[in-house]
């Protein structure tokens, strides 16, 4: 690792101000006397998959919900943490770099200052290695100072994002026992907090005292689901690109003459190019969810975009803007086969110069038509998570190559009489993962942080800290925690109600919700967006005074506060429960086994997948 990794560093004028930025605290972390209540025990996200989380996960399965109350909330269950004795806590980065990672230590440290001036954080220098190697750094307030709402995770550095094989779990445990650890706090995406899981599942299986604790950090925006509204560093690097999207826009209208292909971060989920598309209203948007409900093949894909840009060619417009995610070209179903075929081969240790002699007759068949540039991306060796790389496959010029010869040929036809395409490609990929973060992921980070400190001072372990109604001012926010098993799920082979899972349970990476509201707004602006270049100008990160406080769109558009729901629901089956009590009437007694009947058979409906197919554009 860097040997300036954790050494303090020298801000300019913009870092200095940010870093006097105090983030601010819900009412129920505020204060020494912290309020927990204990909720109803969880289950898995997918309801087929009980069973097989439940034998994997034995010791940590199953756990309760865990509820921050304000001090005015009146409940009479709640635990109020009086006293807090020394504690040893140890944290790192265990994931791509994301804004406000930071926060989450600074947030972490503030909470056990506040406790307990004698306990002690320490990071791991490195990430997951560091944590194998017991390389650490204690956190210190000099250490902090300059760290403080500040991008990237230079404080202690990243390296390999797991904790899976059985030699690296042994390494972490017995770094966590010889460092006398109470807590360990691993910051990162899906792919981290599964991890998280398999140590907390390990370590309460072999009676080791450390408490394992995940928080939500990733800018993908795929860490998410009913207890997980956004991630930090979502906020951020959605304004970033955007304003680099919106310059593209003013630049393609003033030329007149570009077609602009922009490929953005986002994995297997196209959470970042639907906030990106719904700030700066690019002409066109193609999301991965869309390819793969409606199993569109690349070549209807290019006819599309070329129906767009012989649309406004009819207008006069020679220009475009076209957004797509990273993780597109595995959603399109041959694309899709063919990456398949060659992780299959690396996982067999096929070398990359061997792998095109080794594939089948039909994928080599395809793997030969694409250009040469694409054919070298494809046999990279996979990420650590044994997927392709994505990031490195340009997508956005392989679709500009082929639109480019789909225009030509409707040139030549006749069916095109515009005039020549032309195109320029962008990857937007690690420009934003270092910027200064947001407030509002500043401030989320950092209540996450306290969060963390409380779960541990309380003893749970296999938890992640959540937070939810964030769409609302801070003093609104639900400070929770949920056990990482209700996040997991086992992955399907086939869809439909015959479903077999298969697989390790694990955190999936969540898709974008095509019957969202969020979804639906885009596609009701889809023909406007790609006619009437009704782009929009967002401008850059705004820090203090107007746009500071502005959070991702489709957050505010979804709103979605779970955890409200629950207690919602909650308060009405109690008020049941009063009406109910053995003594009333025959007559109430049957009207509530009518009603609750009625209400089971609904939400089996409800329940049941929908199979619709989605168009990618409505074109009037």
């Amino acid at each position: 690792m860097n040997a300036d990794v954790g050494s303090p560093m020298e801000l300019n004028g913009l870092q200095r101000r940010r870093a006097l930025y105090q983030p601010e605290l819900p009412p129920s972390l505020q204060g020494t006397r912290v309020r927990v209540q204990f909720g109803d025990s969880t289950t898995t996200i997918d309801p087929k998959c009980v069973d097989i989380v439940a034998q994997a996960f034995p010791h940590t399965f199953g756990q309760r919900l865990v509820h921050f109350l304000d001090p005015d909330t009146m409940a009479s269950d709640a635990q109020v943490i009086k006293e807090y004795p020394p504690i040893r806590v140890g944290v790192l980065f265990a994931g791509r770099q994301s804004p406000g990672g930071h926060n989450v230590i600074w947030g972490t440290y503030d909470a056990m200052k506040a406790q307990n001036p004698h306990n002690v954080l320490l990071g791991f220098i490195g990430g997951t290695e560091g944590l194998f190697a017991k390389q650490t750094l204690e956190i210190t307030d000099d250490v902090l100072s300059s760290y403080k709402n500040q991008g990237g995770f230079d404080l202690l550095g990243r390296t390999v994002d797991q904790i899976r094989t059985t030699e690296q779990v042994n390494a972490a445990v017995s770094a966590c026992c010889d460092l006398n650890l109470d807590g360990l706090i691993i910051i990162g995406g899906v792919i981290s907090n599964s991890d998280a899981a398999q140590l907390a599942e390990t370590f309460a299986k072999h009676n080791c005292k450390t408490k394992v604790i995940g928080v939500p950090v990733t800018l993908s925006g795929d860490l998410k689901n009913q207890f997980v509204e956004t991630t930090v560093g979502f906020d951020t690097v959605c304004k970033v690109n955007s304003q680099l999207i919106s310059n593209v826009c003013l630049d393609a209208v003033s030329a007149g003459k570009y077609y602009y292909f922009v490929r953005l971060m986002g994995g297997k989920a196209s959470h970042v190019a639907l906030e990106c598309a719904l700030q700066a209203h690019p002409n066109m948007v193609i999301l991965g969810e869309e390819v793969a409900l409606s199993k569109l093949t690349l070549k209807e894909i290019i006819n599309k975009i070329c129906d767009g840009v012989e649309a406004r060619a009819a207008q006069g417009k020679y220009h475009g803007v076209l957004v797509i995610p990273e993780g597109l070209i595995e959603s399109i179903p041959e694309m899709y086969a063919l990456i398949q075929e060659i992780n299959n081969l690396h996982t067999n240790n096929v070398s990359e110069e061997d792998i095109p002699s080794q594939l089948s007759p039909w994928a080599a068949a395809l793997f030969k038509f694409m250009p040469s540039f694409i054919r070298r991306e494809l046999v990279l060796h996979q990420e650590s998570d044994n997927s392709a790389q994505l990031s490195q496959i340009d997508t956005e010029q392989l679709l500009a190559h082929l639109v480019e010869a789909e225009m030509n040929k409707r040139t030549k036809d006749g069916k095109y009489k515009g005039r020549k395409f032309s195109s320029v490609c962008h990857f937007f990929g690690s420009q934003a993962r270092g910027s200064l973060p947001s407030n509002f992921d500043c401030e989320y980070a950092y209540v996450l942080g306290h969060i963390c400190m409380q779960l541990i001072a309380v003893g749970l372990n296999g938890y992640m800290a959540t937070v939810t109604n964030l769409k609302d001012p801070t003093n609104k926010w639900r400070c929770a925690a949920v056990p990482l098993t209700a996040m997991m799920s086992v992955r399907r082979h086939l869809r439909g109600p015959g479903a077999v899972p298969i697989g390790r349970p694990v955190i999936h990476p969540s898709p974008i919700d095509l019957k969202a509201e969020s979804y639906a707004v885009l596609r009701e602006k889809a023909s406007s967006f790609l006619l009437d270049d009704f782009y929009r100008t967002p401008g850059g990160i705004q820090f203090e005074g107007a746009g500071s406080d502005t959070k991702p769109i489709t957050l505010t558009i979804e709103g979605q506060d779970y955890l409200g729901d629950i207690e919602t629901l909650q308060d009405y089956l109690d008020k049941v429960k009063t009406i109910l009590k053995p003594g009333c009437s025959r007559e109430i007694l049957k009207a509530a086994i009518s009603s609750i009947a009625s209400i089971n058979d609904v939400l089996k409906v409800m329940s049941a997948p929908l199979n619709t197919e989605l168009p990618l554009y409505h074109f009037n």
